[in-house]
């Protein structure tokens, strides 16, 4: 019988690492004969990606919070309509760069939207479907600032906003990680790409049992 998949996201600011790790868990669980699937917010649906265009791109302050938000949640239902649950129905495992625990931390901690006002949205719209495991990759914000900046691509808006912008994003995702340890585990994303992948694999390994 095959075995059932489980959804994982991983998280953090900009420069994390988050997409190399993903790739490296995506390959790591194959190796093992899982079937897994990357997916990325926003992103992931066809949908979700025409969407990533109007938040990820132009100026910082193109879109007022609540609009941003709404784009985000947006892309969000698309993409767990379209990817994420037809991948955990067909018995996939499902790793996604992303996940509502961004929109706490760049909407909320970061633009400034209460709270409580993601909180209803999420159930809302998402009937507050959330991943099994987070994974938080945490670095000093100014590593992650310097690593953003080597990079040639056009999805910057995020990239531009000030450095006290991204520091209350690392707070904030250190205090989701604080106030839900049971699904969320921090991990040093300081540390080099080796030493990162074992660690995070070490963390998948225990909570889902496996060799």
């Amino acid at each position: 019988m095959k075995k059932p998949g489980h959804f994982i996201s991983l998280e953090g600011g900009d420069g994390a690492g988050k997409s190399t790790q993903i790739a490296l868990l995506v390959a790591a669980l194959k190796k093992r004969g899982h079937a897994a699937l990357a997916t990325r917010e926003p992103g992931g649906s066809p949908g979700a990606e025409e969407i990533r265009k109007l938040v990820l791109t132009g100026e910082p302050g193109r879109w007022d919070v609540m609009t941003e938000t709404l784009l985000m949640f947006a892309a969000r239902a698309d993409n767990v309509a379209k990817a994420i649950k037809p991948a955990l129905a067909a018995k996939q495992w499902v790793i996604c760069d992303r996940f509502t625990d961004s929109t706490y931390a760049y909407q909320g901690a970061g633009g400034g939207l209460a709270r409580e006002t993601i909180r209803r949205l999420e159930t809302l719209v998402l009937n507050d479907f959330r991943p099994e495991l987070t994974l938080i990759l945490d670095l000093p914000t100014e590593i992650g600032i310097a690593r953003t900046h080597g990079r040639a691509h056009d999805e910057t808006r995020f990239e531009k906003f000030n450095l006290e912008f991204h520091e209350r994003l690392r707070a904030a995702y250190l205090a989701i990680a604080r106030r839900d340890p049971a699904r969320c585990v921090v991990i040093d994303a300081s540390a080099d790409e080796s030493t990162m992948a074992k660690a995070i694999w070490t963390v998948v390994a225990k909570r889902f049992r496996l060799k």
